[in-house]
């Protein structure tokens, strides 16, 4: 299983950007998506989940109203996309998948299995 995340880059506090986690080797068709992130002095913050199979999602209440998880399943890819952005966001921006049956979608890092490497988003006041 591979993921790779993009879509990073530097943007104004207020602006919005799209992050991208392209998904492949996922033998099957359930699975759920985490973004996570990494700001320096600070630990790993979840910020949003996502299930492939009904397309809920679930947002840290940090982000929640701004930023907004959705998929293409057809295109097996997941988006992030973040409005209103603050200098607060900026961080290394992580996806990670499981493989996941039942409702919701997967919180915690450790319930991840595989994860993509970063793609840095700066947010400048």
């Amino acid at each position: 299983v591979q993921l790779q995340a993009y879509g990073g880059g530097l943007v104004q506090a207020g602006g919005s950007l799209r992050l991208s986690c392209a998904v492949s080797g996922f033998t099957r068709e359930d699975y759920a998506i985490g973004w996570f992130r990494l700001a320096p002095g600070k630990e790993r913050e979840w910020v949003s989940c996502l299930s492939s199979s009904d397309g809920y999602t679930e947002h840290a209440d940090s982000v929640r109203g701004r930023f907004r998880g959705s998929s293409d399943n057809a295109k097996n890819t997941v988006y992030l996309q973040m409005n209103s952005l603050k200098p607060e966001d900026t961080g290394v921006y992580y996806c990670a998948a499981v493989a996941w049956i039942g409702t919701g979608c997967a919180v915690r890092s450790y319930e991840y299995e595989y994860w993509g490497q970063g793609t840095l988003v700066t947010v400048s006041s």
